[in-house]
């Protein structure tokens, strides 16, 4: 009989108890199909079809499938018989009953190609937020992380603070108090997996739904996107020399919840905010009620001048919140950052915190706070501050010898980016196309701005974390392809806002 033939040959290939005897793939009987020889056929065929069954898959005798299913043996010797027939299965003499390959074997979910929008990108000259982290840095961190797993106790172990641990927001609030020209509590400090964690952390707990925050224009678009995943409406306020223009802000959202700023080094444009722009908009933010994010994203790489007092050291009231990370000066792949909160917003944040992730990596915040406090951190900083000048002035140097007159190269003082500018006659798709023929990963300033208007075009150039070879021969190619699009005379016709 169909399904009983294995039992009787012999010097033919065997399967395992297990296999012989039980169908891993579960099989539904529907009583709507008939008797049980029509539900077994139709679940066995369903199965077939859909792929759960594959060809070649030996099937159960008809002893152990009735057994399994708790069916009659006679209606799946019938059920075996009718899918023989229409040809959904076969039988090999003397070693039982077969799937029948009668179909196109199924495509696997993994042989469908898709690209993966979440996959770390090739790493190219240019592209921002890269650090160098030198051998000698991470032997030291390392160390201080096998120190911390080495010695750690129940408590540390065990669920911490939402804050972060208290050595570490100790360091942090030494660290700012000498560098940043601010004091604050450890207390009111709370450590995140980054900046954008402390953003969204600070935008759930104090502001709501529909919410207007100023955004600098141009600007940081992933700031930008954090704030409208929460719900917020961003509204550009351009940007011009002094910084954030306040008065324009004034006007377009005057009663706006919130302002995101990047006062010491602005992103993009590099500018500085004037001393009389920030009284200005600490002015309206304690009119308004309103929070000021201070994102102080890479104050530690000043190459000229003593660092500038951060904004939050200016405030008097409870407006501040002041945003600082640890993936400049160590590397992005730490996930730590921090925030600075003011005493108004402490107890709405940390009780967020505690309800999403709930608090941070005790062992890892042990290991940062002992490199802090044994001066690792800072000695790396200087390392680093007298490594990325000299890719900043190499970068500088190419572009200027291989561009000549066709980008406008704006050296900063302070930061991890510079800025080259395009003829402010060259047409607005002029920046992409010298883009895609020197194969660079460069931002655009387009890419940072929500409007459009009478502004120029121009490339942000990140130069940390790359060799200085790389660098000047993706200059060497950038520069180039500048100079052939501004040599064709290529001028289209300018959009306005």
């Amino acid at each position: 009989m169909v399904g009983d033939r294995a039992n009787s040959a012999s010097g033919m290939p065997t399967t395992s108890k297990r296999q012989q005897d039980v169908l891993d793939v579960p099989l539904q009987l529907d009583p709507a199909a008939g008797n049980q020889s029509l539900q077994v056929n139709r679940a066995i065929r369903s199965a077939i079809i859909d792929g759960r069954l594959t060809a070649g898959l030996r099937l159960p005798s008809s002893r152990a499938l009735a057994r399994q299913l708790g069916v009659r043996r006679n209606a799946i010797i019938a059920a075996y018989e009718h899918l023989l027939s229409d040809g959904f299965v076969e039988t090999r003499t003397g070693a039982g009953t077969y799937v029948a390959p009668i179909l196109p074997p199924r495509p696997q979910a993994t042989s469908v190609q898709r690209p993966d929008r979440w996959q770390t990108a090739v790493r190219r000259p240019f592209a921002l937020g890269h650090t160098h982290a030198d051998r000698m840095l991470l032997g030291k961190f390392g160390a201080a992380l096998r120190r911390q797993a080495a010695h750690a106790d129940q408590a540390r172990l065990g669920y911490g603070d939402p804050r972060g641990s208290g050595a570490l927001r100790e360091q942090i609030a030494a660290y700012l108090a000498a560098n940043r020209g601010f004091r604050c509590e450890p207390g009111s400090i709370l450590v995140t997996s980054g900046t954008q964690h402390a953003v969204r952390l600070c935008t759930v707990a104090l502001l709501g739904v529909g919410d207007r925050i100023w955004m600098e224009d141009p600007g940081y678009p992933a700031a930008s996107r954090t704030f409208e995943a929460s719900g917020l409406v961003p509204m550009a306020v351009p940007v011009d020399a002094e910084g954030l223009d306040i008065a324009a802000g004034r006007r377009i959202a005057p009663t706006a919840k919130a302002v995101y700023v990047t006062p010491s080094h602005q992103f993009p444009t590099g500018v500085t905010m004037s001393m009389a722009r920030r009284v200005a908009l600490l002015s309206w933010a304690s009119e308004q009620q309103s929070f000021i994010f201070e994102d102080d994203y890479d104050s530690e790489f000043r190459y000229a001048g003593p660092p500038l007092t951060a904004l939050a050291g200016l405030a008097q009231g409870g407006e501040v919140i002041y945003l600082g990370t640890f993936s400049k000066t160590l590397f992005p792949g730490l996930r730590l950052a921090y925030a600075v909160l003011p005493p108004k917003a402490i107890d709405r944040v940390v009780a967020a915190r505690a309800g999403f992730d709930r608090f941070p990596p005790s062992l890892l915040d042990g290991a940062v706070a002992d490199l802090m406090a044994e001066g690792v951190l800072l000695n790396h900083v200087r390392r680093m501050r007298s490594r990325y000048r000299a890719a900043r002035d190499a970068l500088a140097s190419t572009l200027k010898q291989a561009a000549g007159d066709a980008l406008e190269i704006a050296v900063p003082s302070q930061g991890l980016h510079l800025v080259a500018y395009l003829p402010p006659t060259m047409s607005f798709d002029a920046g992409r196309r010298i883009r895609e023929m020197a194969e660079v990963d460069a931002l655009l300033l387009s890419e940072t701005r929500s409007r459009r208007s009478d502004w120029r075009e121009g490339f942000i150039l990140g130069f940390s974390g790359f060799e200085v070879q790389e660098l000047t021969a993706a200059a060497g190619r950038l520069g180039q392809a500048a100079a052939r699009i501004a040599s064709s005379h290529f001028a289209g016709p300018r959009l306005r806002a």
